[in-house]
């Protein structure tokens, strides 16, 4: 089993948190843990109508952010299994990533990517902003130097999504791609995508 950590902090982006919460559910081979912050959980009632439990009901494991005493916050945690585990920031706002570029963990969101870094294991940040400032970018080259994959939300059209969901879900098959989770969902090939 691999352990996989969500956070999710307040930016915009529910639905692909949600997204992929549910395509890590289906994978046997993976034990989900989530941590969604107090800001989060906000976002989520304003873009999904909806209760953190939509995302948490979809974990093995959830966490409050406020449990800076929570397996995650500790380097032998990560090392448990037999592969390390790895951390998916989804979606990560800005003011979290300038936590995380400052060393600033004021929640576990925050203490867990920054155990992630110095324990130089998996960690990729979806971040969420535009425009960006000089202080966004100058954050996410830090985080991007201390060894995180910076992975701003960024859909491929060249595959044609009908839908919302599908546009999600190619994206999440890219976040999985970073931590090296097999998955089918489709990808590009070098080829023109059929017509719809």
């Amino acid at each position: 089993m691999r352990d996989v950590l969500v956070g999710v902090s307040g930016a915009s982006g529910m639905p692909l948190a949600l997204c992929l919460m549910r395509l890590l559910a289906a994978m046997p081979e993976v034990r989900t843990h989530c941590v969604v912050s107090d800001g989060a959980r906000a976002v989520l009632r304003a873009e999904c109508g909806a209760e953190a439990e939509l995302l948490t009901s979809l974990a093995h494991a959830t966490y409050a952010a406020s449990d800076l005493g929570a397996g995650p916050a500790s380097g032998s945690w990560w090392r448990r299994g037999s592969e390390p585990a790895a951390m998916l920031l989804v979606p990560c706002s800005m003011g979290t990533a300038g936590a995380i570029a400052s060393g600033a963990t004021r929640n576990l969101v925050h203490r867990a990517a920054d155990v992630a870094l110095k324990e130089r294991l998996p960690l990729v940040l979806v971040t969420r902003e535009s425009p960006l400032s000089a202080i966004h970018l100058r954050n996410m080259l830090t985080l991007r130097k201390a060894g995180a994959v910076v992975m701003p939300f960024s859909p491929g059209f060249y595959l044609r999504p009908l839908s919302l969901e599908a546009m999600l879900e190619q994206f999440c098959g890219r976040i999985l791609d970073q931590v090296g989770l097999a998955h089918n969902i489709a990808r590009w090939t070098g080829q023109t995508a059929p017509d719809a």
